[in-house]
């Protein structure tokens, strides 16, 4: 092997090594361990911007910015107290309730922004009825990573692979991804609303007051949330016909921010731009920098063989290993990297005589998105809402969560095992 082919692998084994021990910010270790791999000349610097997916990095700026104005309208807390007296106040239905709202919010938003917007409401509920908020936390970041698996902009991985991958549009993630996670997430919801039912009861009259609460009343802005929901309309459905007009997603994504910035007025302009999540951006940039490196020195490519030679070419095989191989690395290790790196390599696949690569793909985004339910630190919306009910003294260790949600990742991956053969492999 060539000596900048052992540097690029050294650098970006340290670099994960790093990432995963959670000791320095990943963004931090991401854009060092990039500029290590420009610094050894394993990339130039013109070569490693060429490697940067801009599309990506346009599509979350521009989200975060519409859902950032959004989250100000109190649209959110008006959506969950009448889904709360739509359930009667029942705490078993609210649980359910909650779980989908969160599923189909996370669809359309990143994962982190809807649990951040929905946890605290759902203490609130919870405070209500007196009822133990851990089931409805749990639920909703379960339901989070579930809903975020079923479209192009609903998590990272499967923004990183529709960029990737031109053939594969907004309406084609709906199409391919959508039903299977239907069934995971009715499956998943169902089962814990099960296994919680008994610790969710609570008194007639702590109903009676929870349906006594005004909806309306959490709404702090009608003319702003008007002008917001118009532009998130308008954006959603630029999501699905932007292949038509051939136009890449980040530019649906941008057009949406900038006009809802132009029809709120500027001073929302320096709000907004400052809650974009810029370490998360910059996260990106470096870990494309860092792929760059095995690309360009060829270990990739070696990768892409040794696999293929593992599986004998059979696109079944080929596809069950990256399903499980993603879900199970997802669970332990943030899939972002793990995507980064996988992208390439079943590109590579492609030049090798695998010709029809959607099953793959599909394997590849439903193993990624889904794997994160397995443990606390396999999605950072999972650390988020550990993080959020420590501050009210409701502590989810590493174990309670391994003890619900990785018996539930395994039963989605079954699923998706199931769904990707009969539907693409048969």
């Amino acid at each position: 092997m060539e000596q900048q082919a052992i540097y690029a692998i050294v650098i970006f084994l340290v670099t994960y090594a790093l990432i995963i021990s959670e000791k320095i910010h990943r963004t931090i270790v991401a854009m060092l361990g990039a500029i290590m791999m420009i610094i050894f000349g394993i990339v130039d610097q013109e070569t490693a911007l060429h490697h940067v997916d801009f599309n990506t990095l346009g599509l979350l700026t521009g989200m975060m910015i519409i859902v950032t104005i959004t989250a100000q309208t109190g649209l959110f807390k008006y959506i969950a107290i009448w889904a709360a007296k739509k359930a009667k106040g029942d705490p078993v239905r609210i649980l359910v309730a909650l779980g989908l709202i969160t599923a189909i919010a996370s669809a359309f938003l990143d994962n982190v922004t809807t649990v951040l917007l929905m946890v605290p409401v759902t203490f609130s509920i919870t405070r209500q009825l007196r009822v133990p908020p851990i089931p409805y936390l749990l639920t909703q970041v379960l339901a989070s990573n579930i809903g975020g698996t079923a479209t192009l902009i609903g998590d990272p991985p499967n923004i990183m692979i529709g960029s990737a991958v031109k053939e594969l549009t907004f309406m084609a993630f709906i199409m391919n991804l959508t039903p299977v996670v239907l069934v995971i997430l009715f499956a998943t919801v169902g089962i814990l609303a099960l296994w919680y039912r008994r610790q969710l009861k609570t008194t007639p009259e702590l109903k009676q007051e929870l349906m006594e609460m005004n909806a309306k009343d959490e709404l702090a802005d009608p003319v702003l949330l008007k002008k917001c929901l118009a532009v998130l309309a308008l954006t959603i459905g630029g999501f699905f016909v932007h292949q038509s007009f051939h136009l890449e997603s980040a530019t649906v994504a941008l057009t949406g921010a900038f006009l809802l910035l132009l029809i709120t007025g500027e001073h929302y302009l320096e709000d907004a731009l400052t809650r974009v999540e810029w370490t998360t951006i910059f996260f990106f940039v470096g870990l494309f920098v860092l792929v760059s490196g095995l690309v360009e020195t060829g270990v990739i490519a070696k990768l892409a063989q040794e696999a293929i030679a593992l599986t004998g070419g059979d696109i079944t095989a080929t596809a069950m290993l990256i399903l499980w191989m993603s879900a199970i690395a997802s669970a332990f290790v943030d899939n972002i990297p793990f995507v980064a790196t996988m992208i390439p390599m079943i590109q590579e696949m492609g030049k090798m005589g695998l010709t029809d690569l959607e099953p793959l793909w599909w394997s590849l985004a439903l193993g990624a998105c889904l794997g994160g339910n397995g443990t606390l630190i396999g999605a950072s919306a999972n650390v988020i809402v550990a993080g959020m009910a420590s501050k009210e003294g409701h502590h989810i260790s590493f174990v309670k969560f391994l003890l619900v949600g990785f018996p539930l990742m395994i039963l989605s991956i079954i699923i998706s095992t199931v769904y990707v053969y009969v539907r693409y492999l048969m």
